[in-house]
């Protein structure tokens, strides 16, 4: 990157901290969001509401609010998503500037690939990104499958009904982040209470960046810990190759990404994936008799369910036109991931496993796509077979309108998932 280019960078910065400032915006004191801010997150059963259409329909980039003196635009068209999400040029991820004390520069909690611009962004991702290679991912496929027919087994000991949530769809990519990060097994219960909190936005700023701060700070001093004896996973392992060309905090942001973006997501997808093929049921059974419906349908399933529902922010560096609209220095744009893999085709709101596979944002765009994307799918490969396999009669005990879905959360999942594994006394010992 050139002096000029970083000079003007540091400069968009420096506007942005003076502007926070002389507006006292500090989202982490907000003990409640309003409504006419979280509205896109809620959904009707499993579909996002059918307001967001309308307004996707009549204008792709629309003006939700205005909010603390800064204009929030919402973008729902998959062109103009696309391109605000490939944008390092006119836009930034840093909230910083927003967080009060705990966004300052060095010594705040927030941090990691969400919440920085290149060249910081460039230079953590590139220390990451070696860890999520296909070559190694390939390393941890028998690692999925053994944790997948673990909790198989538990789900069977739990039976014949069970909630999949706690017995599977929490614990399998639980684990395998667990094993991923090289944490120690005494560490594993405290992290395991660090999970859905920081998405739900129904107390705030308070709650959502408390919960950040309370993972970034376990994970810090796991970090410390294996400065002196480095571990087997990705936090041992980059320490071994980068020493001190990386710091605690940074690196800490790093495991803090891998687990906002890999732990709810996946058990999101994995309960509300199952619930999904469970009314259809061919669709399920199809998984083990040809495998490769395997795949479109696992895509299928991540375009339709879009568990990640918005994007992290985007702050306009300065003014530009995005679709049809003028955007202005410091106005935030906020990308509907859900609304735009819903758009295009007559039938985008309908499940379809045999429809064609196309490119979908369920993983995001551009260079802050999610990095643990193959791992993910991988997960969802190992599973939705391996459930079908295991228990082929499989069948939902509440209806879709019973289900325990969370009301106004970034992550869109759900509560509980009561399953009965197999019709009344036909479960196997």
């Amino acid at each position: 990157m050139s002096r000029v280019a970083t000079f003007l960078r540091a400069q968009t910065r420096q506007r942005l901290l003076a502007r926070a400032g002389r507006s006292g915006i500090d989202l982490t004191r907000l003990d409640r969001v309003p409504d006419r801010l979280t509205w896109p997150l809620q959904r009707d059963g499993l579909d996002p509401v059918t307001r967001l259409g309308a307004v996707r329909d009549a204008e792709p980039v629309h003006l939700l609010t205005s909010f603390l003196g800064l204009r929030v635009w919402m973008v729902t068209g998959p062109a103009e998503a696309r391109a605000v999400l490939a944008n390092d040029r006119d836009f930034s991820n840093d909230i910083r500037p927003f967080m009060g004390a705990r966004g300052a520069a060095d010594t705040g909690d927030i941090g990691g690939l969400g919440f920085t611009d290149p060249p910081e962004h460039t230079r953590l991702r590139r220390l990451l990104t070696p860890q999520f290679t296909m070559r190694r991912l390939e390393r941890l496929r028998p690692l999925v499958a053994d944790i997948v027919e673990r909790q198989l087994d538990v789900l069977h000991a739990h039976g014949p009904v069970v909630d999949l949530v706690p017995w599977f769809a929490f614990p399998v990519p639980f684990s395998v982040i667990c094993e991923l990060l090289g944490l120690p097994d005494e560490d594993r219960e405290t992290f395991r209470q660090l999970g859905s909190q920081r998405f739900d936005v129904s107390y705030g700023g308070q709650g959502t960046f408390g919960a950040v701060s309370d993972s970034r700070r376990f994970l810090m001093e796991a970090t410390r810990r294996q400065r002196t004896d480095p571990g087997d996973g990705l936090i041992g392992d980059i320490i071994r190759q980068h020493g001190d060309e990386i710091s605690d905090f940074d690196l800490a942001g790093l495991a803090d990404g891998v687990f906002t973006g890999g732990l709810e997501t996946s058990a999101s997808m994995l309960a509300l994936g199952t619930a999904v093929l469970l009314e259809h049921p061919d669709d399920f059974r199809a998984l083990v008799a040809d495998p490769e419906r395997v795949e479109p349908t696992v895509e299928e399933l991540l375009r339709y369910l879009s568990v990640v529902q918005i994007a992290f922010p985007r702050f306009a560096r300065r003014q530009l036109t995005v679709g049809d609209q003028l955007i202005a220095e410091g106005d935030v744009v906020i990308c509907h991931l859900a609304g735009a893999n819903r758009a295009g085709a007559e039938d985008a709101d309908r499940y379809d496993a045999g429809r064609r596979p196309a490119s979908h944002l369920a993983f995001g765009h551009g260079f802050h796509r999610c990095v643990g994307a193959e791992l993910a799918r991988m997960e969802l490969r190992a599973a939705f077979p391996a459930l079908a396999r295991r228990f082929p009669d499989l069948a939902l005990e509440v209806p879709r309108d019973r289900f325990e879905a969370r009301k106004l959360s970034i992550v869109f999942g759900l509560d509980s998932l009561p399953v009965r594994l197999a019709p009344d006394g036909e479960l196997s010992a």
